[in-house]
């Protein structure tokens, strides 16, 4: 709840910051001089040491941005409100690629940056920033984006499509596009506008706001008001047919469908209606949707996954086929990895073994195949139990092993606490860390404190122990 509330806090300094164009920096206390030192060039997590930074909080991004799809450019400016969590010389951002960055300052005045590395933005503000007060970046940039192709992870960033481009950056794909702090456990939240040629429609995170059209171009406003990580923020440019309508009880609920996919007739009101029940019934099982509105894009993106960006996921398809398996999966990552999201990336399972098992909770609700005929056959047909589910490695977090064998660990842990206690998890798991980062000991504790059971072996056996569980 804390962080709730200092998110709030946030929000109400950044529209007076960027209206005003620069945040003072608060006065130094008259009884202790302060020692400035760099923040850190990483924010700790050990699959991706390089990620994220250290020093300060970002409360808040203002991305605005114009596309040519002539050249594949972009033309953009990103202010970012954060606090000093320590007296800082300096700090870093994560801005990857080949753009070219023509103004920064920090709190209205030019400061001095230097690139290094694969992604680092070393910023020296002017003065020194002192710890606990808000200060604001903002850096122009303009180039053509390029997208991350990670042998182990695939596709990532802004990736170029046939009519425009979209941004999926899920893990390390957000600093393609703009400056960022590029680690998942500081959320912040988002305003997204966006210039393109008339004719084109922009879809990202969020609630839209007013869209305008001047001189040929069309601008298109969203914000997300809830805390988002940055792997998780999106934005789609391009043909879409899109339809408005609602769920859980007036829910906004925006979907799309790329044009080129969208052959067949009636699949917009399909996809809108289908979108709107799963998240009605899993808003019964996990408690209230965590968002402000709800929706989802089918488009032909050619990366070769679904991803479940924050309150409107994004599924690569060739057809505009509806799979109803698959809008459980990403709608229940809602939830599970949007709203709770985890502190390092090794705690994936707890994205993807739930989102897993709302896929088997939906095969029994609607497709009458019970959860335990699942379970049974994926342990059946399991051929690697190598590899821990709660670390798998860094090249491994979008592999089987966190997926099917963090549902498997699940279903195991409903079996050993009964269904009351299991559906009580369900709930108020997701309920007592909204919107925080959370992590696999932590679960643990919790459903130890919940049952007041010590599950520690049962914990160790199907998260922590390579080998096939006995049954």
């Amino acid at each position: 709840m804390r962080g709730a509330n200092r998110r709030r806090g946030h929000l109400v300094i950044i529209s007076c910051a960027l209206a005003a164009g620069l945040v003072a920096a608060t006065s130094p206390a008259a009884e202790a001089a302060p020692r400035y030192s760099p923040g850190a060039p990483g924010a700790g997590d050990p699959y991706f040491p390089d990620m994220g930074n250290g020093g300060y909080d970002v409360g808040h991004y203002d991305i605005r941005l114009a596309f040519s799809p002539a050249t594949g450019a972009i033309d953009a400016t990103t202010t970012i409100l954060a606090t000093a969590t320590q007296d800082l010389s300096r700090f870093d951002l994560d801005f990857q690629g080949p753009l070219t960055i023509s103004k920064l300052s920090v709190n209205g005045r030019n400061a001095a940056f230097t690139r290094s590395g694969a992604q680092e933005l070393v910023i020296t503000p002017p003065s020194g920033l002192r710890k606990g007060s808000p200060f604001v970046v903002s850096v122009s940039y303009a180039g053509v984006p390029q997208k991350i192709d990670d042998p182990a992870l695939g596709l990532s960033g802004w990736v170029a499509t046939k009519d425009g481009a979209v941004a999926l950056n899920q893990p390390i794909g957000a600093a393609t596009y703009f400056p960022v702090n590029d680690t998942t456990d500081d959320k912040a939240t988002y305003t997204q506008t966006i210039t393109v040629p008339a004719g084109l429609t922009v879809l990202a995170n969020g609630e839209p706001g007013p869209t305008t059209t001047h001189d040929g171009q069309t601008t298109f406003r969203w914000s997300m008001n809830r805390p988002m990580s940055s792997e998780l923020s999106m934005l789609t440019i391009g043909d879409y047919n899109v339809t408005r309508g609602v769920a859980a009880g007036g829910l906004p609920n925006i979907t799309a469908i790329g044009q080129s996919i969208d052959t067949k007739p009636g699949q917009g009101k399909v996809f809108n209606q289908t979108t709107a029940q799963v998240v009605q019934w899993e808003s019964s099982m996990y408690g209230q949707y965590p968002f402000d509105s709800t929706g989802g894009i089918l488009a032909d993106v050619n990366v070769g996954y679904a991803l479940e960006t924050q309150s409107r996921p994004v599924y690569d398809q060739s057809t505009s086929a509806v799979d109803g398996d698959l809008l459980a999966h990403e709608l229940g990552h809602q939830w599970f990895g949007d709203s709770l999201t985890p502190v390092h990336w090794s705690d994936i399972w707890l994205n993807e073994g739930f989102a897993t098992y709302s896929e088997w909770l939906y095969q029994e609700k609607f497709n009458n195949i019970p959860v335990q005929q699942t379970f049974e056959k994926a342990y059946a047909d399991e051929k690697d139990w190598t590899g821990a589910v709660a670390d798998p490695g860094r090249d491994h977090i979008f592999d089987d092993l966190v997926y099917n064998r963090g549902a498997m660990a699940l279903q195991a842990l409903r079996l050993k606490i009964g269904d009351r206690d299991f559906f009580r998890v369900l709930a108020q798991w997701p309920t007592a860390h909204r919107y925080g980062n959370v992590s696999t000991q932590q679960f643990i504790q919790f459903v130890e404190r919940l049952t007041n059971r010590n599950l520690d072996s049962f914990f160790q056996t199907w998260l922590y122990q390579p080998g096939q569980p006995t049954l």
